[in-house]
Order: structure tokens, then C-alpha cells, then sequence
């Protein structure tokens, strides 16, 4: 590791912890904060449902204060970071769970396998959709109204709410790339759906917005033809990432970004920005060891190939070493890598990483 690289990783860090110890006694940045998205941020939601796309046993959340909780990791997710940065004293809770005055501050829909599209991740079970955690996010709203005592006073509270949507990645990866479950790939090529893609999270975005949702961070998909999984099963060599794959993340990234422009001018008082997880990734895995990774084509819990064969396994023994992992199982990043992403997303490092502000300028507007 550079010399220069060690300062700006140093200064990085400290700028962090004196902004969280800033906020730590403080009030939180936005009053709320409200997530939808999947695996990569459900806490607990999927729980209880019949679905294999659960992680409330160990050795999941092996790094996290409760143990297991549903989160699809050793520790933290990014959104539970982001929630810290924020200035919140505690995480936000699972629409499952949530209960009374909590509401207020915030609450978590994520769901682990869902996706934009109905019919995404149904193989593995039930999961909730976006367009059902938004019809969530309205009983929530309903809440609000009788905790503030009218619409009005409801409207005012969320619009200085933040917002973080992370959708998509099933819609590829349990979806258009399973040409044997679904059919999407049958009728589109990569650009079409992504286009369709598009199209529907719009409307769903909108009606978030008509709920009152101004303050909204919408991030881009990540790498998936770099995890354990796509590895195992595609890669020439089980290191090379494939290309197929990420071709496709990149196109809806690039149209997601688009779309940020187009709500942006055309909805009111709409603040909608851009995280460019892609590219965060890239940076990551360009050059693993200056970020202290050592493994980056296999999973710290796993069995088979590359351990993206078959997910973490209950039980199972992970590495010991898991902040030189970038992943933990077949799909999921460590939270050695969610932190990097939540930091950076939160105050951007380089002008790519968050458009056309990062979620810091975001909470401030």
C-alpha cells in the first residue's frame, strides 16, 4: 500500500468518525428514514415467511451485537451503516416488527429474493415485492396520520424523511438470468428489459413519490457477474468475472441514472440521486489489497466451487478472516465491503459515486 493511498484512507476514516461523533448525542440528520429493497437490506422481514431466502440462523450475523437476525451477512448491512452516518441512534426496524412510535423514525420493507417485477425470486418462496412494500409503506403512512393527528401534518413529517431504494438485482439474477424458471429472457434481450425494467420501477418510484416521499436515493446494481455464484457457475477460471452478467447491470445502471434526471425535472420538489455501486466495486476489486481484501473470487461461508455453489449453510464454520473477504456467501458482500459502500454513498469519494449529490448534501436540502 502507497503512502498516498494510506493518507487518503486515513483522513477518509477520520473525517468519518468525527462526523459520527458529531451526531451521536445529537438528532439524526433527517427525522426518518425509510428502505426498500431486497436481500442486500432486509433485517428481518422475510423471517417468517415460506421462503428459502432466509438468514435468521447462524452462522449469519456472526459479527452483528444480536447474532442472526435476517440479514443477509457477518455484520452490518450498507443501510444500517447509512443509518449510523445519519446520526441514528439505533437501526432501522423491519416493517414485520415494527410497532407504536417507532414509525416515526423510520422503517425497513426490504425483503429478501424481491424484485421490481411480481414474479421475481418466486422459485424460492414467497418474498414481498416492491410494489407490495410500497402497499406496506402506505399501512405505515396510515400509522403516521393517527400518531400526527391528520394528513397534513403526516405530508410534512415524510417529505424530510430520506429514502433508499435498492431494486433490480433479482430481477436479474432470479429472474432473466434463470432461463429454465422464467421466461423473461425468452422474450427480451438485455436492453428491452432493462428498458422494461425501467419503466415499471418508474411508476413505482412515482407512487413512493405520491406518498409523499420527496428525499430518495436510488442505488445502481452492483457486479453480480463478480460474486462466488455467477463465478462458480460461468467463469472460464473462476476468477474472471462475467462479462454477460455485468453487461446487463450496466445497461439498467445506465438508465436508472437517466431516470434520476427525467423525475428530477418532471416531479416537484423531487430530489432523487444516483450511487454508483458499480463503479464503487470496481474501484474495490481493481485493487482489493489497498482496501486490505485478499479474497475476492470466493465466499467466506459456502459450499462447492469458488463456496457460491449452495449458500451459507446453517451452522456451517465461515473464515475466520472475513474483512479480507469481499463476499461472505454466494450473493452477499462482507461488511467490511458494506461499510466501504455506505461511507461513500454517504459522502462521496470521487465525483461517481453519488448523482448529482451524495446522501450527506441529500439529508442537508
Amino acid at each position: 500500500m502507497t503512502v498516498e493511498i494510506k493518507i487518503r484512507m486515513l483522513t477518509f476514516a477520520l473525517l468519518v468518525v468525527s462526523y459520527m461523533q458529531l451526531h451521536v448525542h445529537g438528532e439524526p440528520q433527517v427525522p426518518c428514514f425509510f428502505i426498500f429493497g431486497d436481500s442486500q437490506a432486509d433485517n428481518g422481514n422475510n423471517n417468517l415467511l415460506p421462503t428459502m431466502a432466509r438468514a435468521n440462523y447462524p452462522p449469519y450475523g456472526i459479527d452483528f451485537p444480536n447474532g442472526p437476525t435476517g440479514r443477509f451477512t457477518n455484520g452490518r448491512t450498507t443501510v444500517d451503516i447509512i443509518a449510523e452516518l445519519l446520526g441514528f441512534d439505533k437501526h432501522i426496524p423491519p416493517f414485520a416488527i415494527t410497532i407504536g412510535s417507532d414509525i416515526l423514525k423510520g422503517v425497513n420493507y426490504a425483503s429478501g429474493s424481491a424484485g421490481i417485477r411480481e414474479e421475481t425470486g418466486k422459485h424460492l418462496g414467497f418474498c414481498i415485492s416492491l410494489d407490495w412494500q410500497l402497499k406496506n409503506h402506505n399501512v405505515t403512512i396510515s400509522g403516521i396520520e393517527r400518531k400526527l393527528g391528520g394528513h397534513d401534518s403526516t405530508i410534512n413529517h415524510l417529505k424530510k424523511c430520506l429514502y433508499t431504494v435498492g431494486m433490480g438485482t433479482n430481477d436479474y439474477i432470479n429472474n432473466y438470468l434463470m432461463a429454465r424458471k422464467y421466461l423473461s429472457s425468452r422474450h427480451y434481450d438485455p436492453e428491452q428489459y432493462a428498458e422494461v425494467l425501467i419503466k415499471q420501477y418508474s411508476l413505482q418510484l412515482r407512487a413512493l413519490y405520491n406518498y409523499g416521499a420527496r428525499k430518495m436515493v436510488l442505488f445502481g446494481l452492483g457486479q453480480k457477474g463478480c460474486s462466488p455464484s455467477e463465478l462458480a457457475k460461468n467463469s472460464p477460471d473462476g476468477t474472471t468475472c462475467v462479462q454477460k452478467v455485468n453487461s446487463a447491470n450496466q445497461i439498467f445502471n445506465n438508465r436508472l441514472k437517466s431516470l434520476v434526471d427525467e423525475l428530477n425535472t418532471n416531479l416537484a420538489d423531487a430530489r432523487f440521486i444516483y450511487i454508483d455501486s458499480y463503479g464503487i466495486f470496481q474501484d474495490i476489486i481493481s485493487s482489493p489489497t489497498s482496501y486490505g481484501f485478499k479474497v475476492t473470487n470466493a465466499a467466506c461461508c459456502g459450499v462447492g466451487k469458488n463456496k457460491g455453489q449452495i449458500t451459507c449453510l446453517p451452522l456451517q464454520t465461515p473464515c475466520p478472516n472475513r474483512n479480507e473477504y469481499l463476499f461472505w456467501d454466494a450473493f452477499h458482500l462482507t461488511e467490511a465491503v458494506n461499510t466501504i459502500v455506505a461511507r461513500r454513498a454517504y459522502s462521496a469519494q470521487s465525483a461517481s459515486d453519488a448523482y448529482p449529490v451524495d446522501i450527506r448534501r441529500l439529508a442537508q436540502l
